[in-house]
């Protein structure tokens, strides 16, 4: 076995010989998306002259040393869907030069790495000599006759997305990309090397590199040595460090990013693409990217308490996240990481953050309850944040949850009831039980109680094994309903040190037992879980009944429901397509496909995107779906044709109930029905203007007025109530604010480093007198020092967002200091460096 390291371009361009796939390999089977990604990484090392890119081993053996073959034939044991995708690539590029008269270009690509130019035989003139299949869809697209084949294959699919990504703009790129591939070829001889043996131990390392580690290794592979270590000990050390489970001693890093994708995309990775994505999301690295790995470390200190509750040092918030961590309420995590980062900048406080603590609470403890599948979670809690008015936080939180509906819905106390009589809250697992009970029995209590002390136990009042006394001490009717109905529900629940010596005694002889003087029964008890017990003197159901409306009241004051008001214009729900009303003369406001939420209005669009997903996911099967869905390659075949993807098109001339009907019957060809939903925008609102739409609307219309300023060039509007700028130093920006009480410019300083924002803030305030000479008027300067951030500001004050009538004021009031702002700070930020 001989193996070298050299450019892709050297091994294909090597005269007369042919690469040989055999049948026994299995078939070509690369997609769109690893298509995309390697077209990506070709013009990225080009773009970024970063020298090289590895993209893996070819391993092949020799067949026909001894022959008089025209060509050397090269039988590839690894590496054929690569080989393969280059080779279309390359096809594709000739084409494209073909197409635009480039005709050297053409020339070059069709006899250095497609053809052998020379040989007299038709069968060896293609350098690439694949299976049947693939090779008649090969010949298909270096004739041009790809419209002509009547069979699916992935290799004219890959090949119609290589041309239409292929631009008189990237060509020379693509081309020049190609020429920094380089791969380990691994040469085997017959006889001396075992293929199998090398092609197994090749493709089974026994140890898969973990999503963190690829991520890692894309963070600091590309940077010099000193900028490595620089970045490894300032960034990815914290974020290690940060993401551990300190118990388990485990290092939870992937988990975190999955989070932090998930809070940023509205989309939740799946757990072995999450390098992919993140790679995806950060495929130039520029400051924007630098930016945002400083707010990964900073989210990263708050994961460290979501995974480490019992080492966060307030008391309160502590024993809330002991809490949902005890109830593994962990797809709450990615919505939790920017709370507390919100907390940490002031727009939180501490006594609304455990609100909103209990209030993840409420809603999980009361859907468990209720009976409200478990997997609903993911999708509300990782679109939650898109919600948040940092105004009215915690009410707009509130008010988010509560407007759910269906599996997703809040349960209201009626439900909670209902549920409450009858649930099985025994059988349930352990540490539902034991958080249960804590936090019954330790409702305003002064002195906390251990319910997890091993002494005290969960007690049957009515027993499972009843005693012969029983059944003479109630009559019948409650003997059977307490047998066989409420036996193991809460209202015949509770705790008590004594279980073993109570066990299936009567009433009386639980109440009053004292055996020893050991006081053993209910009477002498200090829980107020027994409280109800000393005063009654037999247990049947009308006691039964007044003990469960006391524990009941109790669950509402602990699990509350949250009393905010549901505006009256807010008419449609969340749902799935499959329940919607009839979409004619309706907008959206939004969809919801495999996890990602859409801001999108018009239906068309929704339709079109979520084609786009299925013939991304299974192309055969959409392609044979031809009795629901109609595509071609030409235009003509329609009355107005939609391009989809890869030169196909579909009828875009439908209505909007002809489009729901279509996807009706698609997504559950895909196995989909549940993974798309719609929200209908509300027909009211033109007379009851929300907060999230007055704000966009308010931005929409300043952003374009700005002048003598980039600061926002690149910025779109937004919902909420700021709208920020980069300011040329990583975790310093200029941001506007507009509320119901001011319009202002401020520099916010908002680092992951509280240390390094009060060190920042310090050195702008030593320039103090020169700044505000070169604003012209003095500005407010809050280090805030209980919160990580600091700011400098100019407001104008006594103006309300919501008065339309004051637009215009606030508009020139930003207009006219955003530039002088700027100014005024510029050098002293340069020098902050």
């Amino acid at each position: 076995m001989k193996a070298n390291e050299l450019p892709i371009i050297n091994f294909l361009q090597a005269p007369n010989v042919q690469f040989v796939i055999p049948v026994y390999q299995r078939n070509y089977d690369w997609s769109n998306n690893e298509c995309k990604e390697l077209l990506n990484d070709i013009i990225a090392v080009e773009i970024a002259k970063r020298g090289t890119h590895f993209i893996g081993s070819i391993v092949f053996i020799h067949e026909g040393a001894y022959s008089t073959s025209e060509v050397k034939e090269l039988v590839i044991i690894d590496g054929q869907q690569r080989l393969t995708t280059i080779n279309i690539l390359y096809v594709a590029l000739y084409r494209y030069a073909k197409e635009a008269s480039l005709q050297q270009e053409a020339d070059m690509l069709l006899n250095m790495f497609l053809t052998n130019q020379y040989v007299q035989n038709e069968s060896s003139k293609l350098k690439l000599k694949q299976t049947d299949t693939n090779s008649s869809a090969f010949n298909a697209i270096m004739n041009g006759t790809e419209n002509e084949f009547n069979h699916f294959s992935n290799v004219i699919e890959n090949f119609s997305f290589f041309k239409s990504e292929i631009t008189e703009d990237n060509f020379q790129n693509i081309l020049n990309g190609l020429k920094r591939l380089i791969f380990v070829e691994i040469s085997l001889e017959r006889g001396k090397d075992d293929p199998q043996r090398i092609f197994e131990s090749l493709n089974s390392t026994g140890l898969d590199l973990s999503q963190s580690d690829l991520i890692r290794n894309y963070i600091l592979m590309d940077l010099d040595p000193r900028n490595q270590n620089k970045i490894f000990e300032q960034i990815w050390n914290p974020i290690e460090e940060n993401a551990r489970d300190l118990i388990k001693q485990k290092s939870m890093v992937s988990d975190y990013i999955r989070d932090y994708l998930t809070l940023l995309n509205k989309k939740i990775p799946n757990k072995s693409k999450v390098y992919q994505e993140f790679k995806k999301l950060y495929s130039v690295k520029n400051e924007a990217y630098h930016q945002e790995l400083e707010n990964i470390k900073s989210l990263s200190v708050h994961y460290k308490k979501l995974i480490n509750p019992t080492k966060v040092q307030d008391l309160k918030i502590r024993r809330e996240l002991v809490y949902i961590s005890r109830l593994e309420i962990n797809v709450a995590f990615p919505f939790l990481l920017q709370v507390f980062e919100d907390a940490d900048n002031g727009l939180v406080s501490d006594e609304d953050l455990i609100r909103i603590l209990k209030l993840i609470q409420s809603y999980t403890w009361r859907r468990f309850v209720v009976g409200l599948p478990t997997n609903a979670l993911n999708k509300i809690f990782m679109s939650l944040y898109s919600e948040v008015d940092t105004e009215e936080y915690f009410d707009s939180i509130a008010l988010a949850l509560i407007k759910k509906r269906g599996s997703a819905k809040f349960p209201t106390d009626e439900d909670l009831k209902t549920a409450l009589r009858d649930k099985d809250l025994y059988n349930i697992q352990s540490k539902n039980r034991k958080y249960m009970f804590e936090l019954l029995e330790n409702f305003n209590n002064r002195e906390h109680v251990d319910t997890s002390n091993e002494n005290i136990t969960i007690e049957h009042i009515f027993p499972q094994n009843p005693n012969d006394t029983w059944s003479t001490d109630i009559v019948p009717d409650d003997y059977f309903l307490f047998k066989e109905k409420y036996l193991n529900t809460i209202a015949n629940l509770t705790l008590s040190g004594n279980n073993g010596a109570l066990s299936n005694k009567s009433f009386s002889e639980k109440k009053n037992m004292n055996k020893s003087g050991n006081e053993q029964g209910y009477n002498f008890s200090r829980l107020w879980l027994n409280d109800y017990l000393k005063n009654i003197d037999a247990w049947n159901i009308k006691q039964y009944n007044e003990r469960f409306e006391l524990i009941y009241n109790r669950f509402l004051n602990i699990w509350e429901h949250p009393n905010v008001t549901v505006p009256v214009f807010e008419k449609t729900d969340e749902q799935s397509i499959f329940d919607a009303e009839s979409p004619t003369h309706k907008k959206l406001e939004y969809f919801i496909f495999e996890n990602t939420k859409i801001d999108e209005e018009v239906i068309s669009k929704m339709y079109v995107y979520v084609i786009q997903k299925l013939y991304e996911k299974n192309t055969q099967l959409l392609l044979g779906a031809t009795d629901i869905l109609k595509l071609s390659r030409l235009p003509e075949d329609f009355r107005s044709a939609q391009d989809l993807k890869n030169g196909y098109f579909i009828e875009a001339n439908l209505d909007s109930n002809s489009k729901f009907s279509i996807l009706k019957k698609l997504l559950p060809l895909f196995e989909l029905e549940d993974e798309l939903l719609i929200k209908y925008a509300d027909i009211e609102n033109d007379s009851s203007e929300n907060r999230f739409s007055i704000r966009k609307e308010f931005w929409k219309q300043l952003l374009p007025q700005l002048k003598n300023t980039h600061l926002y060039s690149n910025v779109n509007p937004s919902k909420d109530g700021w709208l920020s700028a980069g300011a040329g130093i990583s975790g310093i920006n200029y941001a506007f604010v507009v509320s119901g009480k001011y319009a202002r410019i401020e520099l916010s300083i908002i680092s992951s480093s509280k240390e390094q924002n009060k060190k920042y803030f310090k050195k702008l305030l030593s320039k103090k007198e020169s700044i505000e000479n070169d604003f012209g008027k003095p500005l407010e300067w809050e280090e805030l020092a209980e919160h990580k951030m600091s700011r400098i500001k100019y407001e104008l004050t006594g103006v309300n967002l919501f008065d339309r009538d004051d637009w215009e004021e606030m508009t020139r009031f930003l207009i006219k200091y955003l530039p002088e702002f700027e100014k005024s700070f510029e050098s002293v930020i340069k020098n902050l460096k």
